[in-house]
């Protein structure tokens, strides 16, 4: 726990000083007041998150965490788990959607094994895989708790390691997941944080069949029921019905915030790494940018229990990060007006007719 505690006290709001410093020469750009909308918006979070007038973004990695969940055998998902691991090795070789998406925004991905049930200690060796691994695997948390509670501990205190290491080579982060049935835990945290009814933020996920849905509220309902999270413990709540790369994405995003740096979050399972990360450190929220509005339909109420818009809304639900490398775009846009746009005086242009 001493990582753990020792980040949760050095984390601090964004700087309102550098956010009205933003504002104040946005509104001395020749042209109408705040007409580029979100895009001036997430400009001021940037630099308030910084505390810089030209924040540093330029150096963008996406951390792409993975990890098994034993609720699969319940049936909430059409997809065996063997597919997380499957995935993971294709995704070190650049591939998947997220590998296509992350040299586009020409960001860097990390990829770490946070829990797959599987032996992937010759990727780990090759160095193209991180070991983060607390176990293969969650239990299933319809009968029990998901993990212990050192467990959880373990999950947020990798993650908080791995936002360590690569900052000093990172400037803005994003996050990104694989994990067969991983929409499940995550349904469950929103439902608890939340209070609303299960069935009502339960999605397909990876493909279920509608006719199934029911069956999965139910599953995640009579886990919820026997496991009795509570909502205002974070580490209660993730070893309760979470799993351990929503842990590390909590850790990362954590670990982040206390180094000022950036994070954007991508869609349904990042949010509930998010969720966590909120209910540890409120403050923790100012470092945290909605990437993206998940398909799935417990995302809008993720993003109101966060108080985050998200920056896209193209009606994404592969996960990966892939959500986080598309804002990436707009966050070195977000910069770059700061960095170059005239004022008005520069510009030669009159502010006659403008409010």
């Amino acid at each position: 726990m001493k990582l753990l505690e020792e980040t949760l006290r050095s984390i601090e709001p964004a700087a309102p000083e550098f956010r009205r410093r933003a504002e104040t020469r946005i509104l001395n750009f020749a042209m109408p007041p705040w007409a580029l909308g979100r895009l001036l918006d997430l400009a001021v979070d940037l630099a308030g998150i910084t505390r810089s007038e030209t924040p540093p973004v330029a150096r963008k990695r996406i951390v792409l965490m993975a990890g098994d969940h034993g609720i699969v055998e319940e049936g909430v998902c059409p997809q065996p788990s063997s597919i997380t691991a499957q995935a993971v090795r294709n995704f070190v070789r650049g591939g998947g959607g997220i590998g296509v998406l992350t040299r586009e925004a020409g960001a860097e991905l990390t990829v770490a094994d946070f829990g797959v049930d599987d032996d992937l200690s010759d990727l780990v060796r090759a160095g193209v895989l991180v070991d983060c691994k607390v176990a293969r695997g969650t239990a299933n948390f319809s009968r029990g708790p998901a993990m212990s509670r050192e467990q959880a501990v373990a999950a947020l205190e990798n993650g908080i390691r791995l936002a360590r290491e690569l900052a000093p080579e990172t400037d803005l982060f994003g996050t990104g997941e694989m994990g067969i049935g991983n929409t499940s835990p995550s349904s469950a945290i929103i439902a608890v944080l939340s209070g609303v009814d299960v069935r009502s933020v339960v999605g397909p996920g990876a493909g279920l069949a509608a006719s199934r849905l029911d069956h999965k509220a139910e599953v995640i309902r009579r886990g919820i029921e026997c496991n009795k999270p509570d909502p205002a413990d974070g580490i209660d709540l993730l070893a309760k019905v979470g799993g351990f790369e929503i842990g590390g994405i909590a850790g990362l995003i954590l670990g982040a915030a206390s180094l000022r740096k950036p994070v954007l979050i991508d869609g349904f399972i990042s949010s509930a790494g998010a969720l966590i990360a909120a209910t540890l450190s409120p403050a923790a929220r100012d470092s945290m940018i909605l990437a993206h509005g998940s398909a799935e339909p417990g995302h809008r109420i993720m993003a109101a229990t966060l108080g985050k818009k998200p920056l896209l809304d193209l009606g994404m639900r592969l996960g990966e990060g892939t959500g986080a490398a598309l804002a990436m775009h707009l966050a070195d846009a977000a910069v770059a007006l700061l960095r170059e746009m005239d004022s008005f005086e520069h510009a030669d242009v009159s502010r006659e007719g403008l409010q």
